[in-house]
């Protein structure tokens, strides 16, 4: 749309499509860098349940729960603006019915990676589930926390239940700094101080990733924290540019790669995504790798 309308107004939007979004976005960039992937969370029976397991299906994704009877999975609307900006209204629906059985058909095993957004942790359908369920989960399965918007704001009980769990923090700048102000420290304006500030906040040796759009993100982990340069692009549309980063990310540390190239990695999947309508549009690692060969700051 050209901008969006003033309260009580309406604007004409120049076109509408339908994706399948959310977690599809992390778990489509994962499986397109070779990752094995599985998801884990509630999908509902109707047009928006079927087009959420079309997409995953289409990329070889597998849906370990069943469908969930007599309920279909909700959506988000999201206004796109010209400058590539977008705002959202959510609604609920099956996505919101979990629960420990459901989720722990999805078998998670040594060395897996399981990935939870901050959203499911904003009601109690899926915050209960989730933080019954993850203590339960091996030692040796690294729990990955992508905390949203919505993380800062939660209880004070909910945000140590899940920071006590998680051993990977992937977020943006903005909601790094969110958390930092909610536990009453003053965050830093250095994007690589930031990280590191984040770091202390979770479990035993963590790694903290934190995002800051084209100039890309800082890395810390083992004790010490990089940055690693973004590749800047003029965007058509960053809806899922975020989840794309983490999905990108993490098939590469699945497969074995350090988490510095990784993150570099990250950062062109996501550049390259900000250039494509949809949220289902993230790359392939054939594409991020001809994409580094052609840029000249990626081969420096």
């Amino acid at each position: 749309m050209p901008d969006l309308p003033d309260r009580g107004q309406n604007v004409m939007a120049s076109s509408a499509t339908d994706y399948a979004g959310g977690a599809v976005t992390v778990l489509l960039a994962a499986a397109r860098f070779g990752a094995d992937c599985v998801h884990a969370g509630a999908h509902g029976t109707g047009p928006h349940g079927d087009l959420v397991r079309e997409a995953l299906g289409r990329d070889g994704i597998t849906v370990s729960a069943p469908p969930v009877d007599d309920l279909d999975t909700g959506i988000c609307v999201v206004m796109l603006e010209p400058s590539a900006e977008r705002t959202f209204v959510t609604t609920l629906g099956a996505e919101r019915r979990i629960s420990v059985d459901s989720l722990g058909t999805s078998g998670p095993r040594p060395g897996d990676l399981v990935c939870v957004t901050g959203f499911s942790l904003a009601l109690d359908s899926t915050r209960d589930p989730l933080l019954a369920w993850l203590p339960a989960l091996p030692p040796e399965v690294v729990v990955v926390l992508d905390p949203g918007a919505a993380f800062a704001g939660l209880p004070e009980d909910v945000r140590l239940a899940m920071l006590e769990v998680t051993d990977v923090w992937s977020s943006n700048a903005e909601e790094a700094e969110e958390l930092l102000r909610a536990l009453g420290h003053e965050p830093p304006s250095d994007l690589a101080a930031l990280t590191t500030a984040v770091a202390p906040l979770l479990r035993g040796d963590a790694v903290a990733i934190v995002r800051d759009g084209p100039e890309g993100c800082a890395v810390h982990v083992a004790g010490e924290t990089s940055y690693v340069p973004g590749f800047p692009q003029a965007p058509v549309d960053t809806n899922g540019a975020g989840d794309t980063h983490t999905g990108a990310l993490l098939a590469e540390v699945a497969a074995g790669t350090a988490w510095v190239e990784a993150c570099r990695r990250a950062n062109a999947a996501a550049a390259i995504k900000v250039t494509r309508r949809g949220p289902e549009s993230a790359p392939t690692a054939a594409e991020v790798d001809a994409f580094l060969a052609g840029d000249d700051r990626a081969r420096a």
